[in-house]
């Protein structure tokens, strides 16, 4: 049976370039969705075999939506990223020229990204807000559009057929998306020695020191954190779970030596995946943090234990 992939839609978007990316997506059906959480409930309900969405931006920052639909329900896992760099170009329907424009759409994090270029070359235009880069884009074509260009990926550009009046337009010329491949649970890709392990970790109480107590569980083990961002939980003010990326993969004695300890803590733990990195940056790991340390260190005490 032919495999199928979604991924945030519609067509055209860096999302869909990320999927393109992965050797056995690129032959496969694609699925566009409308939004994150329904990309990850094709997967959860079985009907696709995994889904591309974006976690993180260089520019913006964590992508909430993901992070979100992630932490809850149903058990996800990621079993891959890709890193996209951002190009927008300004598109339009034929005929149209840079003064000719009033209204522009885009995403929010597009038009954040484009902002100041926008100011110093359309100052005159009115943002318009559009559910995704590719869903401004593909609005150009119809009749009754209320807005004159898009700001877009140069790939929805040229799906569709549009004018590209302005080129690499962000305000960050080296501006990454992140974006992961997420699955229902399963075995973990093989370690790579250049892996990431994703979690979420639940704050169990708020009080003095609690997040410390989270970030020693790392740090006493060597473990080196490449990213960390707090979320609301939605139940009250005040309560939150933290997502992290940490450099190493769960066969590591380290990392699964600090997922224990991190599960004593905070039992509502979850363990989101151990993949290969796309940068494929190898990380130093001191003698005394590696698995072999681990593995004499059990060995010490249990021949203590065995002399008693």
């Amino acid at each position: 049976m032919r495999p199928t992939y979604a991924y945030l839609g519609p067509e055209g978007t860096f999302t869909e370039a990320a999927l393109l990316q992965v050797p056995e997506a690129a032959d496969a059906e694609r699925i566009p969705a409308a939004s994150v959480s329904s990309a990850l409930e094709l997967v959860r309900t079985g009907q696709v075999r995994a889904a591309m969405v974006p976690i993180e931006n260089s520019v913006e920052g964590g992508v909430s939506a993901t992070l979100d639909s992630i932490a809850t329900g149903d058990p996800l896992m990621i079993i891959g990223e890709q890193l996209v760099p951002i190009r927008f170009v300004l598109a339009a329907r034929h005929g149209l020229e840079l003064g000719d424009l009033k209204r522009v759409s885009t995403h929010g994090h597009a038009w954040a990204q484009c902002r100041g270029w926008s100011s110093a070359n359309i100052p005159l235009t009115e943002y318009i807000p559009a559910a995704s880069t590719a869903a401004a884009a593909a609005g150009l074509l119809d009749d009754s559009c209320s807005y004159d260009a898009a700001i877009c990926a140069p790939l929805a550009a040229e799906q569709l057929g549009l004018d590209v009046l302005a080129d690499n337009i962000g305000d960050v010329e080296d501006a990454v998306t992140r974006f992961i491949l997420v699955s229902r649970p399963g075995a973990l890709p093989e370690a790579t020695g250049s892996d990431k392990t994703t979690l979420v970790v639940p704050l169990p109480d708020d009080h003095p020191g609690a997040l410390m107590g989270i970030l020693e569980q790392f740090a006493t083990r060597g473990v080196n954190l490449s990213r960390i961002e707090s979320r609301p939980t939605g139940q009250f003010l005040g309560d939150y779970f933290f997502s992290i990326d940490a450099d190493g993969h769960l066969t590591d004695e380290r990392i699964a030596d600090a997922i224990r300890g991190l599960h004593r803590i905070s039992p509502g733990l979850r363990f989101l995946g151990s993949y290969p990195r796309a940068d494929q940056r190898s990380y130093g790991v001191p003698e005394h943090h590696q698995d072999k340390a681990f593995r004499d260190a059990h060995e010490w005490v249990r021949g203590i234990l065995d002399r008693e």
